[in-house]
């Protein structure tokens, strides 16, 4: 299983951070301050980037045998 969090898949795609804030109707900067994704946010950042809720906040949301096996 990755290490990777949340925040640093968001932040390792180029532009992805700026889609997220647009999607949410934020800044920039507000994405970039945040350490991990805010626990209410995690369903609409998931709808905008794609990423399952379980590796964006994987602290909150457990991955299915099914999802394993696919990592």
């Amino acid at each position: 299983m990755s290490k990777e969090t949340g925040m640093s898949l968001i932040r390792s795609r180029r532009g992805l951070s700026a889609k997220v804030a647009s999607g949410l109707g934020i800044t920039r900067g507000a994405v970039a301050q945040w350490n991990v994704v805010p626990s209410e946010l995690v369903v609409r950042i998931e709808q905008i980037t794609g990423f399952p809720r379980e590796a964006l906040r994987p602290d909150l949301y457990e991955r299915t045998p099914t999802e394993e096996a696919r990592a």
